[in-house]
């Protein structure tokens, strides 16, 4: 698949996407310093997410709408979603400042309303959370855009990856993608069981990748190796600024590692190559390699005592040693010279 021309898949290092999320605290100057820091750090697009909290909830203050444990215990679903918003009118304003500086921005739209709002904006790309990854409706209303969607898993068991994918597909989706997560905040590595990666890629045929809830880069470049795609990590500017994700975030000094090292990792996969390799050029020469221990003189019988395996490498292999001992010197020899064929009879 592409967005904004980008080929992504596993024949070119993995698209970084930071989720700014809610990290901009309510302040659009915040947004425009993450959009520029994720532009520094090397990230390939940013994503915000395009709702209000009237078109994710009610206003209710009934238990069930009630926060209970975790970053946001004590709030109301009401609450958190009108602090973290970004406000809609803030929307050209960041699309126009990331053309600008030349980096992708794409959004998670909660809504039919968010989706008319972005392609109002001619978003390049959707992005589904997890939360909504079972709104099949929402689902197919984005892919009538005939934009590339991603899909984040985290929550949905194999049947609800299918029943997804095919509501993606059913609504028009030729470019899809599908992101392994865990939708905690922040998540263990040890509940991410990335081994499931190449599972998917395997199950589903989809482009794949990771959208990691980890608080450090070490899951999301492991991932790069199992055949991720795509990496999402939450971006804040300062992972003690208070905002509703921000302690889950990268700050940019992370960001920029991740973008570095996970390019590094997809690198170092390259293919199946059992040949001698270029930078191992230089140390051929220090391998072991047989040469004469003691001087000798021509026709003498050559023998354990006489020939030795050892570095550097100018001699012949040490794998023919038993077919040398017992045969004839052609011509003397002196202590540490290398056996060649020139000497043996």
């Amino acid at each position: 698949m592409k967005i904004n021309n980008r080929e992504i898949g596993s024949d070119v290092p993995p698209y970084i996407i930071a989720e700014m999320s809610a990290n901009h605290n309510g302040d659009i100057r915040n947004a425009f310093k993450i959009i520029q820091a994720a532009k520094t750090a090397g990230a390939d697009a940013v994503k915000m997410q395009t709702y209000t909290a009237d078109t994710l909830t009610v206003n209710s203050n009934t238990e069930d709408f009630q926060i209970s444990g975790g970053l946001w215990d004590g709030w109301s679903l009401y609450e958190l979603y009108k602090h973290a918003h970004t406000p809609w009118d803030w929307h050209k304003k960041l699309f126009d400042y990331a053309r600008e500086l030349d980096i992708t921005l794409f959004s998670s739209p909660f809504d039919n309303s968010a989706i008319d709002l972005l392609e109002d904006l001619n978003a390049p790309a959707y992005k589904i959370a997890s939360f909504e990854a079972i709104d099949h409706a929402l689902i197919k209303y984005a892919a009538s855009t005939r934009k590339p969607m991603i899909i984040s898993t985290g929550m949905a068991n194999q049947e609800e990856i299918d029943e997804a994918i095919d509501a993606a597909r059913s609504g028009g989706c030729k470019q899809l993608a599908i992101l392994h997560c865990v939708s905690g905040y922040p998540a263990p590595a040890s509940d991410y069981n990335l081994k499931t990666i190449p599972d998917m890629i395997d199950r589903f045929g989809l482009t794949t990748g990771l959208s990691d809830h980890t608080l450090d880069n070490t899951t999301a470049i492991a991932s790069v190796c199992l055949g991720a795609s795509i990496i999402e990590k939450h971006f804040t500017l300062d992972r003690s600024a208070g905002g509703p994700d921000d302690s889950f975030s990268l700050e940019p000094k992370d960001l920029e590692q991740l973008c570095k090292n996970a390019k590094t990792a997809w690198s170092a996969l390259g293919h199946v190559d059992y040949g001698r390799k270029s930078s191992e050029m230089g140390s051929i020469k220090f391998r072991r390699s047989l040469y004469f221990i003691k001087n000798m003189n021509a026709g003498d019988i050559i023998t354990e005592g006489s020939i030795r395996s050892i570095r550097p490498g100018y001699g012949l292999a040490p794998k023919l040693l038993p077919s040398i001992i017992g045969k004839t010197l052609t011509e003397n020899v002196s202590v540490a010279t290398a056996v060649q064929k020139k000497h043996i009879r």
